[in-house]
């Protein structure tokens, strides 16, 4: 005789057979139904049961979330001191880059020539070559060290996507075979009219700036050249890791059978004759000017002024900056001007950032008072 089933449901029947082991006794279709169900019951549960498990996370307390936590529990004890505090140390921060920012010295001189009574104003027409202008200024006083003078630009959009993408990074790493194969994102400037590949290729290359620079003091009536120092004025990144030159030697023979960018004067093996370290892609005025700008209105390092008589500034006086004006720029309404200037620990002239730290640390002494008189007129007399 077998034990007998009482049947509560399938599922508690299915447990029951499960978990004692009975089997039908007797051959009745119901039973043989019953115990295919239990048989399907039976192997969708072992699987279910063997899937959690190997689904189932470590037993760790990262990942069971067993780790220990804190969670502060704000109040107007906390909050309202915490706001005084950090309008405090805001307001400081703003007042000492504000007052450093001041301190910095700048010069900036315009010299696009638009103007009838520029000095460069004769050097503006296009069809005017090898154009030199001067620029005259004084000093009332040092011009401290070290001094860094850039070259601006305004109204140029280096970020316009056609043009930031319109290079060759494979050629710019020194793959000779990029030098007579260029990628197809140089185009236009990427074969000229003779079907010759032009490197290095595309519209951020062609485009260099390529005005140049002399300083002179002028001393007892006699021009004195002040040193420029054109050594690390790019990133190190750019020097050495982005940008290489082909390992053949000379330099000149890796551009055999092609041709120089367009608006180029002489190629890029003839960058710097004085030294010739400094050619080819790590030249460093090409480094400077291959890092494009983000904003339209931008100004680029052309030289630092560090050495000689002039490593602690420039001396008050007077001063003659010849320009050999070259790149046009009244075409898409833009202007050319040079800047020097000094530097300090928080970096060049920066009123914006001691402005943004003074009116942060504001409102934040603001909202604590009105949290303040918030908290006093409406939770005090509940406490009382």
């Amino acid at each position: 005789m077998g034990r007998k089933i009482v049947d509560t449901g399938k599922g508690d029947l299915f447990r029951h057979i499960c978990s004692t082991g009975l089997r039908p006794l007797n051959s009745d279709g119901r039973l043989i139904l019953l115990f295919l169900h239990f048989a399907a019951y039976c192997l969708t549960k072992g699987m279910k049961e063997q899937q959690e498990t190997a689904n189932r996370p470590d037993n760790t307390a990262f990942t069971q979330q067993r780790l220990p936590a804190w969670q502060p529990m704000l109040s107007a004890g906390i909050v309202i001191p915490g706001f005084v505090i950090i309008g405090l140390a805001f307001i400081g921060i703003g007042i000492a880059l504000f007052v450093t920012s001041q301190n910095i010295q700048v010069l900036e001189r315009d010299y696009t020539g638009v103007e009838n009574n520029s000095p460069c104003f004769k050097c503006s027409d296009p069809s005017t070559k090898n154009c030199v202008c001067k620029l005259d200024f004084s000093l009332d006083k040092l011009f401290e060290g070290p001094v860094f003078f850039y070259y601006g630009l305004s109204n140029y959009f280096q970020n316009y996507r056609k043009y930031g993408v319109s290079r060759d990074d494979r050629q710019l790493s020194g793959r000779l075979d990029n030098f007579q194969s260029p990628d197809e994102g140089c185009v236009p400037y990427q074969y000229d009219a003779n079907n010759k590949p032009i490197v290095p290729c595309g519209s951020v290359a062609n485009s260099l700036f390529n005005d140049t620079f002399k300083l002179y003091q002028i001393v007892n009536g006699a021009r004195k050249l002040v040193p420029f120092d054109g050594k690390g004025i790019a990133w190190w990144t750019d020097h050495n890791v982005k940008y290489r030159n082909p390992s053949i030697t000379p330099l000149k023979n890796a551009f055999n059978g092609t041709v120089k960018p367009t608006f180029w004067s002489k190629p890029a093996y003839e960058l710097d004759p004085s030294d010739p370290a400094n050619n080819g892609f790590v030249n460093q005025d090409f480094l400077v000017w291959m890092r494009r700008a983000a904003l339209p209105d931008f100004r680029k390092l052309y030289r630092r002024i560090t050495e000689g008589d002039y490593k602690n500034g420039l001396p008050a006086g007077n001063y003659s900056l010849e320009i050999a004006y070259n790149y046009p720029v009244l075409d898409f309404d833009g202007r050319k001007k040079v800047v020097f200037s000094n530097v300090s620990w928080m970096g060049g002239k920066n009123q914006f950032l001691g402005i943004a730290y003074l009116v942060i640390g504001s409102l934040c002494v603001v909202m604590s008072i009105v949290m303040l008189i918030v908290y006093a007129k409406f939770k005090f007399p509940d406490e009382e």
